[in-house]
Order: C-alpha cells, then sequence, then structure tokens
C-alpha cells in the first residue's frame, strides 16, 4: 500500500502490527532499490519505504540537506506511532539513517548502512558512465537526453554482477533534474565533509545496534573502508563476496538473510508513549 506524507511518497509492505523496518534509498535513487529484499523482509516486519524528496515519485523540495531529510523523516514516522524502528539505509540512504539516529535518538532502535562510504578519503574514482551522466560542464546536456538505456549502463557500472534493475528505479532516474541530483551530492558530501559516519555513530550517547554490509568488489568505495565501523561499540560488519555497490539488487538473497538475522537478534522494542496533554 502507498501514501503520500510530508512530501514523500511512502510504501508500506507486511503487516502493520510486525516490527517496524524503514527503507532508505541512495542518491537519486527510490524505493524500488529495496524490491528484491522486500518479500523476504515483510514476512517477519512491518516495511516502510520512502521516496525521499525529489526521488522516485516525490516532488522536488529543497533543501536537500541530510539533517533535514532526517527531520522529514521523524516527522514522518511520528505520525505513523510506530515506536521504535529499525532503520536501514542504502548508499547515502545511510547518511540519512545515522542523522535520525543524531537527531532522534527515541525513534531508531537498531541501524543496518549498506554501501555507506565511511568518510571521503574512502572513496573511490568514479565509474566513466557516472561521470559522463553527473560532471559539469557536460553532465547538464547529458542529463537532458539521457535515455533508459544510458540510465541502467550508468547503474551497472556500480556493480559486480549482473542484476535486473527494477524499472522504477530507471524511471526515476529519468524523472529527477540535474539539478536535483547535483543538490543531493553537494549535501551528502558537506555531511561527510563535517565529520565520517563512524564517529558520528560512536559519539551517540546511547549505543546503537548497528550492522553494516558492504559488497568485497564495491567500485564507489573502498570495501576495506568498511572496517572503520567496527569502531562503533557493537558494530558487526559483513563482506558480501563478487558484490559490488548494489547488494539490496546484486545478492537479494544475502542481504535479506543479514538484515533478518540483525533484527532477530534485537530485543523487542517499547512503543513510544504519547506525552500526556497539560
Amino acid at each position: 500500500m502507498a501514501d503520500n506524507s510530508h512530501g514523500m511518497h511512502v510504501i508500506h509492505d507486511g503487516s502493520r502490527s510486525a516490527p517496524p523496518m524503514v527503507l532508505i534509498h541512495g542518491s537519486g535513487a527510490s524505493s524500488g532499490t529495496w524490491n528484491p529484499v522486500v518479500p523476504a523482509l515483510a514476512g517477519r516486519h512491518h516495511v516502510i519505504r520512502v521516496d525521499l524528496p525529489g526521488c522516485g515519485q516525490s516532488p522536488p523540495a529543497p533543501p536537500y540537506d541530510v539533517p533535514v531529510q532526517a527531520g522529514r523523516l521523524a516527522a514522518l514516522l511520528d505520525d505513523l506511532a510506530l515506536g521504535r524502528v529499525i532503520v536501514a539505509g542504502h548508499s547515502s540512504g545511510g547518511y540519512v539513517a545515522t542523522a535520525l539516529a543524531e537527531q532522534r535518538p527515541d525513534l531508531v532502535q537498531a541501524l543496518a548502512l549498506i554501501s555507506t562510504g565511511p568518510g571521503l578519503d574512502a572513496l573511490l574514482p568514479e565509474p566513466v558512465m557516472m561521470r559522463v551522466l553527473l560532471a559539469p560542464p557536460l553532465g547538464p546536456l547529458v542529463w537532458s537526453i539521457r535515455s533508459a538505456a544510458m540510465i541502467r549502463k550508468g547503474i551497472r557500472a556500480t556493480c559486480a554482477r549482473p542484476i535486473k534493475l527494477p524499472d522504477e528505479v530507471v524511471a526515476g532516474l529519468r524523472g529527477i533534474t540535474y539539478r536535483t541530483i547535483r543538490a543531493v551530492l553537494r549535501r551528502n558530501t558537506e555531511y561527510l565533509a563535517d565529520r565520517g559516519v563512524p564517529e558520528r555513530l560512536a559519539a551517540l550517547d546511547k549505543p546503537v545496534p548497528l550492522l553494516v554490509l558492504f559488497g568485497a568488489a564495491d567500485p564507489r568505495w573502498d570495501p576495506a573502508s568498511a572496517h572503520r565501523y567496527e569502531a562503533v561499540p557493537g558494530a558487526r560488519v559483513e563482506l558480501l563476496p563478487g558484490v559490488g555497490h548494489l547488494p539490496p539488487l546484486e545478492d537479494p538473497e544475502a542481504t535479506g538473510r543479514l538484515l533478518l538475522a540483525f533484527t532477530a537478534a534485537l530485543p523487542s522494542p517499547a512503543r513510544v508513549r504519547p506525552c500526556p496533554s497539560v
């Protein structure tokens, strides 16, 4: 079931009485990134997928600063009254998940970060096709004439194995404007430049259970950098052999299995009670 709230397209799967899990996509992508993993997750969880503003079926809504995106997500979760939730973010979606834990620890039971680069120094040279699509001065022109085939080629350049790419992911990228995608990428860079993700998580007042999944053949981020998250108390780090930057699409079975094993080990969270009126 889909709805719209706080300027975001939201999709619900699974039983509403099951433990809630929120899935956040990466830069310029959409909730369709998670399609292959959702059936397994929805068997045990109330799965909530969002299209961040300007992505997928959500309209543009600047600014795109990571803390602002997290604030919008927090407002959505407050409206849903789900209590504490498990939050999984793919790529830069992990920054929004981390910022949510920074801002609203009362909403976050646990975090799963998938292909989320820990710091700017771990970033690898961009694949040629991505540079063609995104980098100025040719980027705006190429973006204006982008085809489905070009988008598919750009996405597959980040993978280490063949994938079945959901049509809605391609459609979402064809719909996003060049101005929006560049703004999102700049704001993500600013968030990382200010402080790395492991450092942010280690600084939380109360540690949050953390699962980190990386493709061992990720062409976007140095796979060895995943081990930086081991500085976070209680973090579990898993590398998927032969997988690139898109584990939910490249190896949905392993991704779903590891996520479910992680969530199964968590204690049942207490629901957040509304403050009494005075």
